[in-house]
């Protein structure tokens, strides 16, 4: 047990690595929390500093959450071997925990990003084939309803449903890594949430199936 808490951990202050604020640092000490929507993601990076920064924020926050997966859970540390049944688990706890890392960053007064492209980083990690449903879903969605936040919870939304159906394995491990990863996109995203109950949350018209220029 107390070496899957140490990769917890570690998983953790990694997550805590915030893509923007890294590159902002690197940049003269730019700041993207205090600029545009005030989110730390890639989304506002675009959105305030241009497409290289936003890239660099995206592959860091991104890589992040493989590395959580494919490097710090495999990692045999001396005298601290795992028993079998909590091995199954380490992927999915460290998973979840470089998202929370990311969201709540010890390093940056725990106001990070939205744990989005992180969680797609994770996604990647622990099985491939589990971004066939969440690009459909969030393409869908962005199609239909014309809010990327909103796809952006269908899409978390839809890992554990895709595993459930098709008994991907572990099916208990990843199925509870979907339904808590689902429930934390979702707290971060509570602020879109009540503007779209507001009616107030911008669509994407560019995808949005029934935006000034959709479906023509």
């Amino acid at each position: 047990m107390s070496d899957l808490l140490l990769k917890i951990l570690l998983s953790y202050l990694l997550g805590a690595i915030v893509g923007s604020q890294l590159v902002g640092r690197l940049k003269g000490g730019v700041d993207i929390r205090k600029m545009g929507s005030g989110n730390a993601g890639a989304t506002n990076a675009l959105r305030t500093q241009g497409k290289s920064f936003a890239l660099w924020v995206l592959l860091i926050d991104l890589g992040k959450g493989w590395l959580a997966v494919r490097a710090v859970a495999p990692l045999l540390l001396p005298g601290l071997e795992p028993p079998l049944y909590i091995a199954t688990w380490e992927p999915v706890a460290c998973g979840l925990a470089v998202m929370i890392g990311h969201v709540y960053p010890v390093w940056h007064g725990f106001r990070g990003g939205k744990g989005v492209a992180t969680l797609v980083g994770v996604v990647v990690g622990l099985d491939v084939t589990l971004m066939l449903p969440m690009l459909l879903t969030w393409f869908m969605a962005v199609v239909i309803f014309g809010y990327v936040g909103l796809a952006s919870m269908l899409a978390a939304a839809s890992i554990p449903i895709y595993v459930s159906l098709t008994g991907l394995e572990p099916g208990l491990a990843l199925t509870s890594f979907g339904v808590v990863a689902t429930g934390l996109i979702a707290y971060t995203h509570r602020g879109n949430i009540a503007r779209m109950r507001a009616g107030t949350e911008p669509r994407a018209r560019r995808l949005w199936l029934f935006g000034r220029n959709g479906g023509r």
